[in-house]
């Protein structure tokens, strides 16, 4: 498929044409007449790079506008940045003071194998080091994992709505994306198995507890569906945010099981979303695949040392999260001030149901935006009848709190 935003200069085929014939470079001319009637000369035709086929079949837009690009739009920063479920009230103070003393030695590449950080994990987990894989968050595990599994044609299944970047990666080397709706608001383990037993798919995704809904469901319910995993499909549990989840959600962990691959991240809980560190955890044959694809030192050695400091920081752990469920109940109180319904969350975020259409919830999030407060919305109905607001300290929750029923009174006289 021609790149549709390349012109090919008219003279282009014949150029290369006569080139090919001449054995020459494709890309330049053989001989043309210059101005003044000098003899002859050759004119180089820039054509830039030549992109796959697959690679200009890709939209050109990423899954997420990041808020800064949002901010130097709009010409002013947001008061309340409650849109990208970071964690607002930061890293371990031990995380932050190991990242410091690791500056100096920031002329070194990283560790490449992650050793300490992987042996820290292997001994909070009781599993083997080869059990285990590091990388840049979730994301970049997630890209890496689809380059290793998926090809152009193959099968993969997932939610309509559910974590953009996924797709992202899957459309990215080729893969069909094949998708169930939600149920209740809640992703629906069976429609997901059914759906990749008919589709013979490769890969299967589901969060647990989700985003960008914040439902969850129990261990129970979770190993039912890894039981049910067809064969020669991989369930990619993605548990972003189980550290916030009540006591029994995850199911218990069996690295033997070559069914499922349990991914989990330092920048929720452990508020570390800029130094980009998450994990993998499965069966050793697969953890030693990703080191034929995986970037081998794109964990900065800084990463590395806050990543373990925040991961022997279990008190600070703690206390983040008694933190996080009184922000998600004074969240639940404000929606119910204002007449709205904040859906039940497991997470460091709220859902919250605007009572209205997709296009009523766009409204009150661009009013919010108006109001320099930043939140996102789920994308696909009917979860886009909703807003999803970060937790965080009480100084954003008021900005909040004073600006959403100026955004809903705004809203709701825009759709009159």
């Amino acid at each position: 498929m021609p790149n549709p935003n390349v012109t090919i200069p008219p003279a282009a085929d014949h150029i290369r044409a006569d080139s090919r014939s001449q054995h020459a470079n494709p890309h330049v001319a053989s001989c043309h007449p210059l101005p003044g009637g000098a003899n002859c000369g050759l004119v180089r035709i820039m054509t830039g790079p030549r992109f796959t086929k697959l690679a200009n079949s890709l939209p050109a837009s990423v899954p997420f506008v990041g808020p800064e690009t949002q901010e130097r739009e709009r010409g002013r920063p947001f008061r309340a940045r409650l849109g990208a479920n970071e964690s607002l009230f930061g890293p371990s103070p031990k995380a932050i003071a190991a990242m410091q003393d690791a500056v100096a030695d920031t002329w070194m590449y990283g560790d490449a194998q992650s050793y300490d950080l992987r042996k820290a994990l292997e001994q909070k987990f009781h599993i083997g080091m080869d059990n285990i894989v590091v990388g840049g968050g979730i994301d970049g595990l997630l890209g890496s994992l689809v380059r290793l599994i998926i090809g152009p044609g193959d099968a993969v299944v997932t939610s309509e709505g559910a974590y953009p970047t996924f797709n992202y990666h899957v459309s990215g080397y080729g893969g069909v994306l094949h998708t169930v709706p939600f149920r209740d608001d809640h992703e629906d383990p069976d429609a997901l198995i059914a759906k990749a037993a008919e589709v013979d798919a490769k890969l299967i995704y589901i969060a647990n507890p989700d985003n960008p809904m914040g439902t969850w469901h129990d261990a129970a319910r979770m190993q039912a569906m890894i039981d049910a995993v067809p064969d020669g499909a991989l369930l990619i549990l993605d548990e972003a945010y189980i550290e916030f989840a009540p006591e029994g959600t995850a199911p218990a962990l069996n690295v033997d099981d070559p069914r499922v691959i349990r991914m989990r991240t330092f920048s929720k809980a452990h508020g570390m979303a800029g130094a980009r560190v998450g994990y993998a955890m499965g069966a050793e044959p697969l953890i030693t695949a990703f080191n034929k694809v995986r970037d081998h030192f794109g964990m900065s050695r800084t990463s590395q040392a806050g990543a373990l400091a925040a991961l022997q920081d279990e008190s600070w752990l703690a206390d983040v999260q008694s933190k996080v469920a009184a922000a998600r109940d004074r969240l639940t109180k404000i929606a119910a001030d204002n007449g709205l319904t904040a859906l039940p969350s497991a997470t460091n975020f709220v859902t919250i149901d605007c009572g209205g259409s997709g296009d009523f919830a766009r409204a009150v999030l661009t009013e919010l935006g108006n109001r320099d407060v930043f939140v996102r919305m789920p994308f696909v109905a009917p979860g886009n009848r909703c807003i999803r607001v970060s937790t965080g300290p009480d100084a954003a929750l008021d900005i909040f709190a004073e600006e959403l029923p100026k955004a809903l009174a705004a809203a709701r006289e825009t759709a009159m």
